[in-house]
């Protein structure tokens, strides 16, 4: 991690405090706990049957891959985002090596993950444009209309040059590997060719991209039942209408917080001051997102733990494997040891 991230991560765990002991540590933490086991086992399937129409999504850009490989990179990818200290992107690249651990090439998992994070990112731009129109309906003089829409106008116009970066980027990336000359260059330039062409497929499979499309778009409104079922156990049950507007407004906050990680502080801040405009009270918001916070650690967890271990039996075996070939008549010392 860089001192900018540090720093982020620190202000925001500082701010999550400083709302807890504002608005009272113990009414919020009953309020937690008036969720009770059932409530945060249904938020849990919730999610978990939402992760899996996800990794399905993902898997529509590789036909012929296995499964359980894209259901498993999928967790990584998620815990890696919500659980460690990482960016989303860190998250998407232990979601790709997770499917190199199954088999699947560097260059697919690679172009995979790029054009399945950009599905997901117009997902989400729809999701958000879909909250909007309905806040536009419920409230039609709201104050945050104008920024929103400005928002979402400026995300959608990064949006589409992400996608063109992904077409032409990597005909200047093969210019600069050219000119650097020989040895790490040629390398380079060979993966960045492969991985233009593993994209080149992607995009060719339209019926893997639109349904990813609808899949993940389908699975941001889906989210709301989350939000939905734990107001309904804290007693302050709104209409879906309206948890969808708030749930829409609050991921259209985190999209610009990529800063800090897992948006630690800022989510906790969004949905206090969102939740006032539609009848939330600071603690029942505060409590709706420690609540997505334990179900990331109960789910992100597990998922890291499983990973590590697949990781490190294949970092021993690889050790080992270069002990036997060093001791060997003519073998090759292992350089690695002292």
């Amino acid at each position: 991690m860089k001192a900018v991230p540090i720093i982020a991560l620190l202000a925001g765990l500082a701010l999550t405090a400083a709302l807890v002991a504002v608005f009272g540590a113990s009414v919020v933490i009953r309020s937690f706990l008036a969720i009770g086991w059932k409530g945060f086992v249904a938020i849990c399937l919730i999610h978990l049957g939402l992760v899996s129409v996800m990794a399905i999504a993902w898997r529509g850009l590789v036909p012929g891959g296995p499964a359980w490989a894209f259901l498993s990179a999928r967790f990584v990818r998620d815990a890696g985002s919500e659980v460690l200290p990482l960016s989303p992107i860190g998250g998407c690249v232990l979601g790709a090596r997770a499917l190199m651990l199954a088999g699947i090439s560097g260059s697919v998992a690679a172009a995979s993950t790029i054009v399945d994070l950009t599905l997901e990112f117009f997902a989400k731009l729809a999701y958000t444009a879909l909250g909007l129109v309905l806040l536009v309906s419920l409230r039609p003089n709201s104050a945050i209309t104008a920024p929103l829409s400005v928002g979402l106008t400026a995300a959608s116009l990064a949006a589409v040059g992400f996608v063109a970066a992904q077409q032409r980027g990597f005909r200047l990336f093969d210019r600069v590997a050219r000119a650097l000359g020989r040895g790490w260059a040629e390398r380079t330039a060979a993966g960045a060719a492969a991985l233009r062409g593993a994209l080149r497929h992607s995009y060719e499979r339209k019926a893997g991209l639109w349904s990813g499309f609808v899949l993940h778009l389908f699975c941001w409104i889906a989210g709301t039942l989350e939000a939905w079922v734990a107001l309904r156990f804290l007693s302050s049950g709104l209409p879906f209408k309206t948890a969808l507007i708030i749930e829409s407004l609050l991921y259209a906050v985190r999209t610009f917080a990529v800063v800090i990680p897992n948006a630690v502080g800022l989510q906790e801040g969004a949905y206090v001051l969102i939740g006032a405009g539609f009848g939330l009270t600071p603690q029942v918001a505060l409590v709706l997102s420690l609540v997505k916070r334990a179900r990331d650690l109960a789910i992100g967890l597990p998922a890291l733990a499983v990973w590590q271990f697949v990781e490190g039996g294949r970092l021993w075996r690889r050790r080992a494997a270069a002990d036997v070939a060093s001791s060997r008549p003519g073998g090759i010392p292992d350089r690695s040891k002292p």
